[in-house]
């Protein structure tokens, strides 16, 4: 039996209804930026990313980053206490919270799922083990230059990306502007007629190892993580010397020096130019302020200091059978003709902004494409330098096998392909 004096009225039901119907479509206040509106970027379309060892050229390229309406920073790494307590007050600054995590281990900030992509600015030591640890945490990444400290880590990361299937750009800027674009084009089309040459400028050829400087003091941990800083480089003692500045080594091995600094650049432009072909088979030792190397197809690679025509930092020629072009920072080209032209013009941006390439690696984050300054680039720029690099320090002659991807019959140059690194830090 059914107890109707529970039961309630119909009247009282339908009012019952009412107010709850009410309440279900009573406005929610949804903030514009989650829609889209005012020219914000909804959620769904941010690229939300990480910084990882952000000091003096990382803060430059974040805030590239930071220009782009659809970036959404979300976290820090760096060993350095105060560089952490910096970086998340631009982030916080910039979006009015604070939001922005920091991280002394960069593995905590790579562990989190709702960051799309980091941007990798520690030093070289650092560069390619970072990367690779990116790419397997499922993360896109732009990585500051040189990427690599070596042959067999270029190598490495070229297939680690591929394996990976993520969205890797070399901090390689000037592939992005349009001066530089367009001397490149000029070689890769035919423009200048069959290439012969291609000019790089190393900024200082000098091969050396690196030593060490005397102990002092270490500092807590959280203020400065010197295990972490030297990371997979040898161990050496703490001096804050090595803290400071742009420091290639942190740990054995041998030295790049200009010739993979500038030429992670220089070098660069000149793959782009004969279009991104695999690296010189063959590299003579230094002479005269130059050093040559030749590809397969005869083309040679000349790194040399001086003889530029003054067009600002980071200088390129390439030279084919009907002409040649200079080009370098300033923005401006130099034609052997006019006619190169075709009554096209050039824009002339003057320095080396980096905001143009981090466009192009945001839009290839959303597209999956590939970027100007992807993995297999990087790798035969890089390769070609570290050749370079120890054909300098050997002083003599070596030859360079693609297909091996070693060198041919020298097992004094085959020892610098690689160099050990310190546990857990093996790739």
């Amino acid at each position: 039996m059914v107890d109707r004096s529970s039961r309630l009225p119909r009247r009282g039901f339908l009012r019952a209804g009412l107010v709850s119907g009410a309440a279900a479509i009573a406005p929610v206040v949804i903030p514009g930026s989650a829609l889209g509106l005012d020219g914000a970027v909804p959620p769904s379309e941010r690229v939300v990313l990480g910084g990882i060892g952000i000091g003096g050229r990382g803060t430059y390229d974040l805030g590239c980053f930071l220009e782009q309406k659809d970036v959404q920073f979300a976290a820090v790494c760096d060993i350095k206490e105060n560089r952490r307590v910096a970086v998340k007050k631009i982030a916080d600054d910039r979006y009015g919270t604070q939001d922005c995590a920091m991280y002394r281990d960069f593995r905590e900030l790579l562990d989190r799922n709702d960051i799309d992509a980091v941007l990798i600015a520690t030093g070289p030591n650092w560069h390619s083990t970072a990367a690779m640890a990116a790419a397997r945490a499922g993360k896109d990444m732009y990585c500051e230059k040189p990427c690599t400290k070596n042959i067999a880590q270029s190598l490495i990361l070229k297939d680690t990306i591929r394996r990976t299937g993520r969205v890797f750009q070399a901090g390689t800027q000037r592939r992005n502007l349009p001066h530089f674009a367009f001397a490149c084009e000029l070689a890769r089309t035919g423009r200048l007629g069959k290439m012969k040459r291609v000019y790089a400028h190393p900024a200082g050829m000098q091969a050396m190892t690196s030593g060490w400087l005397p102990a002092e003091p270490a500092p807590d941990r959280d203020v400065v993580d010197w295990d972490m800083y030297l990371g997979p480089a040898a161990w050496r003692p703490f001096n804050p010397k090595l803290l400071d500045g742009f420091n290639f080594e942190k740990g054995g091995g041998l030295v790049g020096g200009g010739v993979l600094e500038w030429g992670s650049h220089c070098v660069d432009l000149c793959q782009w130019a004969v279009k991104d072909c695999d690296p010189p088979v063959e590299y003579d030792a230094p002479k005269d302020g130059q050093l040559v190397a030749r590809y397969a197809d005869g083309v040679e690679l000349i790194f040399r200091e001086k003889d530029w025509i003054p067009l600002g930092s980071c200088p390129v020629r390439f030279e084919g059978e009907d002409g040649w072009v200079e080009a370098g920072d300033s923005g401006k080209l130099v034609l052997s003709s006019p006619a190169l032209l075709a009554g096209r013009s050039v824009e002339e941006i003057d320095g080396y902004p980096a905001t143009f390439h981090v466009r192009d690696f945001l839009d290839c984050v959303k597209t999956r494409g590939q970027p100007k300054g992807n993995a297999d680039a990087a790798c035969n720029a890089h390769i070609a330098c570290h050749a370079a690099n120890i054909a300098l320090f050997l002083n003599r002659t070596v030859r360079y096998d693609n297909q091996k991807q070693e060198f041919v019959n020298d097992t004094e140059a085959n020892r610098l392909r690689s160099e050990a690194l310190r546990e857990p830090w093996r790739m």
